[in-house]
């Protein structure tokens, strides 16, 4: 006989799932104690939100689904924001909660809770299993559907009734198909032909990257891409990292980071070509973009994000890597010559300086890559240290994690968690803010408990930086329940979980608590002081 728990728990090892992140409750005991006889390793988060953001994190650099494991009732509930947050930023994970007894929903009982429901506009799918037999179909169809189109969370909830249901034996998965579910991978021949033609008669075209290009592991064909056609790339915040900063065709990225460079060439753009983006309003002014009346090429693996937020002129739905190989067939060069002269002649090497009132967070950032290896890993949390890191990020073949469509506070530590164990070998930082270093400190103890060498920046500029900044500059300097009270002390806090810490308040300490940050064998944290006053963004000079 096998139960329902075990059959769940031998479906993910058929998918390859070596490490699941979890909490346990009575709804999902039987989950857990078949997992405990199984060769998948389980991590035990202190909080369940921090389970979603760990898979997150972990299925951000494999590329494949994460998974996370939650109770019932508050458990699942708890999970909620990191659905939310992996669904906006197309993250592929499969998330596991356990349910009461089938014959008692809809009765109020012991943490019951609706979560298949209360997750629907933020899960690809959900299911709420009522046969342990379905159990491998579900599964193979929740990984498949996670993985691929463009990826997303995909929630199972599973009676406890169910998990302790017995059968003879585990039925067979069988092979995946979903009627009304056949992602476009390649795009359509046609449509890729009319890019290439638009791209030939352009003489200013710009390439729009976002996320969607790192989802689909694009980094080689946009480098050879970008160089072959001739065109200038700009990057969204999620596409930070899909392409070198010393490119010889990068610009640097769009919004409120966005060079004056960039900024040019986005307003002088004959042909826009957003390449995996969704254009948020956070990227472009969409009052702006729609006056010029740019000819606009929107190519996502997602048919409702094209033309979603602007007008399309020519749509092409597929995936970003296979779409560049059909276009690198084709071969189009832009007759942009001479608009790239002009752009990259006018265009600066970026000078962060150290800072003349304290320490420069930009200037940080940098100093920490110079000392990484090319294929690092950092994770930024939200607020003004995402916006500092995300501008002086310059790993060639890193990648920079962070929550961009959601912009979760508490993210950083639980997703750098999770990319360490899913690369061992490589260096991983996590970059947070003081405020989003009390949202998720509870995580220092998982670090310690799993090994988990994740090195640790916090920018402590005594309170909430972005929101403090934005009441001073909009709200006539009324700065009000922004202050985190000079408490607690952050040292002492990595000390009793046995974490070594440094703190810098200038050049010299810095510099020096990078070096002993990096060195050290296990997990590490350096606390740098930020002066309250650090903006968001520094002058740029003049073109």
């Amino acid at each position: 006989m096998i139960t329902g728990a075990d059959i769940l728990v031998q479906s993910l090892q058929a998918e390859g799932v070596s490490v699941v992140f979890g909490y346990p409750g009575a709804a999902i005991c039987p989950v857990y104690d078949s997992l405990s006889r199984s060769a998948i390793r389980h991590v035990l988060v202190r909080q369940e939100q921090n389970a979603g953001h760990a898979a997150s994190g972990y299925g951000r650099i494999t590329g494949r689904p994460g998974v996370c494991i939650t109770t019932s009732g508050p458990g699942a509930t708890n999970l909620l924001t990191a659905l939310a947050t992996a669904y906006m930023d197309s993250i592929p994970m499969v998330a596991i909660t356990g349910q009461v007894d089938s014959s008692l929903l809809g009765r109020d009982v012991f943490q019951e809770a609706d979560i298949t429901g209360a997750s629907q506009s933020f899960t690809k799918y959900s299911y709420l299993v009522q046969d342990a037999a379905d159990l491998p179909r579900i599964v193979g169809e929740a990984f498949y559907i996670a993985g691929t189109g463009r990826p997303g969370p995909v929630l199972i909830d599973l009676p406890v009734n169910v998990q302790l249901q017995r059968l003879e034996v585990c039925p067979p998965k069988g092979k995946v198909e979903i009627r009304g579910y056949k992602p476009t991978a390649r795009g359509n021949a046609l449509q890729v032909k009319r890019v290439a033609q638009a791209i030939e008669a352009s003489h200013r075209p710009l390439l729009c990257v976002g996320g969607g290009v790192i989802s689909a592991g694009g980094w080689k064909e946009l480098d050879r891409f970008a160089r072959e056609a001739e065109i200038p790339v700009v990057t969204t915040l999620m596409g930070v990292g899909a392409i070198s900063r010393r490119h010889p065709c990068y610009l640097g990225m769009l919004g409120e980071l966005a060079g004056q460079t960039a900024r040019k060439a986005l307003a002088q753009a004959d042909l826009l070509i957003v390449l995996g983006a969704r254009l948020g309003d956070r990227a472009v002014s969409y009052q702006q973009l729609e006056s010029r009346g740019q000819r606009l090429v929107h190519i996502d693996v997602d048919p409702a994000e094209i033309g979603k937020n602007l007008g399309t002129a020519i749509p092409l739905v597929g995936d970003c890597r296979l779409v560049l190989e059909q276009l690198l067939q084709l071969a189009p060069r832009a007759q942009s010559q001479e608009w790239m002269k002009e752009l990259f002649a006018r265009s600066h090497a970026e000078m962060v300086l150290p800072g003349e009132r304290g320490l420069n967070p930009r200037w940080v950032v940098r100093e920490l890559c110079a000392r990484m290896p090319a294929d690092g890993v950092i994770a930024a949390d939200v607020g003004q240290n995402q916006m500092w890191t995300a501008s002086a990020f310059d790993l060639d073949r890193g990648r920079l994690l962070t929550s961009g469509g959601m912009g979760t506070m508490g993210y950083s530590l639980p997703a750098a968690l999770g990319a360490k164990l899913a690369a061992p070998d490589r260096q991983v930082a996590a970059i947070c803010g003081d405020g989003s270093f009390q949202m998720q400190m509870n995580e220092l103890a998982t670090l310690v408990q799993e090994g988990a060498q994740v090195k640790i920046l916090v920018m402590n500029n005594a309170g909430l930086g972005l929101v403090r900044q934005i009441q001073r500059d909009s709200y006539g300097g009324n700065c009000f329940g922004v202050s985190l009270g000079g408490v607690p002390d952050i040292q002492k806090i990595a000390g009793a979980y046995g974490i070594p810490a440094w703190r810098a308040a200038d050049q010299r300490q810095a510099l020096a608590g990078l070096e002993a940050l990096l060195a050290e064998p296990g997990p590490g944290l350096l606390e740098c002081i930020i002066d309250p006053c650090e903006p968001t963004m520094e002058k740029e000079e003049t073109l």
